[in-house]
């Protein structure tokens, strides 16, 4: 028995249109699909590599910000025991000049007693002479 004749038309037609189908309409979306697929993965390779990127920046930044840090923290102790040495030198130096103001004062207060001592010396002895020349009855 021979096969009807439209089946083989209809088996023919679905051949073709398979065949047209997977040309026009199936091989174009499969290659769509593909480079899509190839842009999604460079885009990903891209967007890792610029995570990576940024990573290393910011690594570097806060290794840069630390050592920025210490230098300041370092120039602010080398300032402040600077300060200390100039701060301890002018107490020194201040010192130094009270006393050595201090010892002028001293000395010129013990000549000023030394002359008022002999001052006095002096004038006791005469006041001295006139009250024993008045109780003895001389003339001064």
């Amino acid at each position: 028995m021979l096969p009807n004749l439209s089946i083989v038309f209809v088996i023919i037609a679905v051949v073709l249109l398979a065949i047209v189908l997977d040309r026009v309409l199936f091989k174009p979306i499969v290659r769509v699909m593909r480079e899509r697929e190839s842009a999604i993965k460079s885009a990903m390779q891209a967007a890792e590599s610029a995570a990576e990127k940024a990573r290393a920046a910011s690594a570097e930044f806060d290794a840069n910000v630390t050592a920025a840090r210490a230098e300041l923290y370092k120039q602010m102790d080398e300032r402040r025991k600077a300060a200390e040495g100039y701060r301890k030198e002018l107490v020194a130096q201040t010192k130094a000049d009270v006393d050595a103001q201090l010892a002028s004062a001293k000395a010129e207060l013990e000549a000023q007693a030394a002359k008022a001592r002999a001052s006095l010396d002096a004038e006791a002895e005469e006041l001295g002479r006139d009250i024993a020349a008045k109780v003895l009855g001389r003339p001064s």
